[in-house]
């Protein structure tokens, strides 16, 4: 009876196709997206022995004991942003684990604020983090780890540091980047970004629900200003060719610029990819943590002193399996420019460099199923390797 009931919950197969939850029951082995999340996919709390207790959202945990693959989100994200790809990837053979991360979401037990200690949100600590989920959960190797957005450094420096544990890589959204060399000049660098951001967007008029619609729209293939391009430098007339939720006007903030790119009601109702229920999740979850947490992960990279361990591996390339993967429509292509081009050079085993059609920056949500069958092809072929 489990087993026909799953079947008839869940439309997911190996070939990546969408999950949706025809239940006529909650799944309550979740913690949040109950309503949307299928029967098959379970939250945990998950231990890393790295001083955090992380959320997690799992599939193919049952049965024999499977490889594993791990998802890592991005800002403003949650673990759910992966609903999609749980059950396809666990029916492909794998057990799938996606953690909401340190600061986000039911990993974090109280709202970050700005004068929390930042040091546990360095790069080698965030690694430190999923490495103590995975060896939590059992398991000495993964098959693949996989990040979106910063989740994607996160994802990258897991497989450059440990390649003996993450044994492929994919980065979504954000180009393989260089283990950059120690810089010059950065003497009078301010350390750290301004307070009043999480405040702006935890306040902001219009509200976290209508902020993160207008976040997410603003920024998918939905929104049909969004035509990338390469950049030809990092200069301050190149970089203004990108769009106003990248380069803001002087007099304006975040909440203040999304504000401006309200879909309308027709185009609200008529999205698949995020609908009232998706994103009363992450309205739900910011709104209780606020978005100190993620805003950490960009403070740290400001600050020397905060992933300055980074610069004894200045230069070290990603000698495992890697694989890009960005949205035709999406700007975090090429936002650091010539990022993009350089990736033969930073990944030595990188065996495919894919642009998913109608995909802005939510890939994994916008084109769910492109994404699971790139995913699917590229584990087994990794395996092959």
């Amino acid at each position: 009876m489990q087993a026909l009931s799953f079947l008839a919950t869940n439309t997911a197969t190996a070939s990546g196709t969408r999950v949706i939850n025809a239940a006529a029951h909650d799944n309550d082995s979740v913690e949040y997206g109950s309503t949307v999340l299928p029967r098959g996919v379970r939250s945990r709390r998950v231990d890393t022995n790295n001083g955090v207790v992380l959320h997690i959202l799992e599939a193919g945990f049952d049965g024999p004991r499977k490889p594993c693959v791990v998802l890592l989100h991005g800002f403003p994200e949650l673990a759910y942003c992966w609903r999609n790809q749980l059950l396809p990837l666990a029916s492909a053979g794998f057990h799938v684990v996606a953690p909401d991360l340190r600061g986000y979401g039911l990993s974090a037990s109280k709202a970050v604020t700005f004068d929390d200690e930042l040091l546990p949100y360095s790069m080698l600590n965030r690694v430190g983090d999923v490495l103590g989920l995975v060896r939590a959960l059992g398991y000495e190797k993964v098959s693949s780890v996989v990040g979106h957005d910063w989740g994607g450094p996160t994802a990258q420096w897991c497989a450059r540091l440990r390649p003996e544990v993450f044994q492929s890589v994919v980065s979504m959204s954000t180009p393989f980047l260089d283990a950059s060399g120690l810089p010059l000049g950065t003497a009078d660098r301010n350390p750290t970004a301004a307070p009043e951001v999480d405040q702006d967007l935890r306040r902001a008029p219009q509200g976290i629900h209508d902020l993160l619609r207008q976040w997410y729209y603003f920024k998918s293939a939905d929104w049909k200003g969004n035509k990338p391009f390469p950049l030809n430098a990092w200069t301050a007339l190149e970089l203004a060719k990108m769009p106003a939720y990248y380069i803001m006007d002087l007099d304006k903030g975040i909440a203040a610029t999304m504000a401006e790119h309200q879909p309308q009601p027709a185009e609200i109702a008529t999205c698949k990819w995020m609908t009232e229920a998706d994103l009363q999740v992450y309205a739900t979850q910011f709104t209780r943590t606020g978005f100190q947490g993620g805003l950490n992960y960009y403070r740290v990279e400001l600050d020397p002193g905060l992933d300055g361990e980074l610069n004894a591996f200045a230069e070290k390339t990603i000698d495992v399996p890697a694989c890009y993967i960005g949205g035709s429509s999406e700007w975090a292509v090429y936002q650091s420019p010539g990022s993009f081009q350089r990736m033969r050079s930073v990944c030595t085993r990188l065996k495919g460099v894919h642009l998913v059609p109608a995909a802005g920056h939510s890939i994994a949500e916008e084109q769910p199923e492109a994404l699971n069958r790139l995913l699917i092809n590229f584990f087994a072929d990794s395996r092959r390797s």
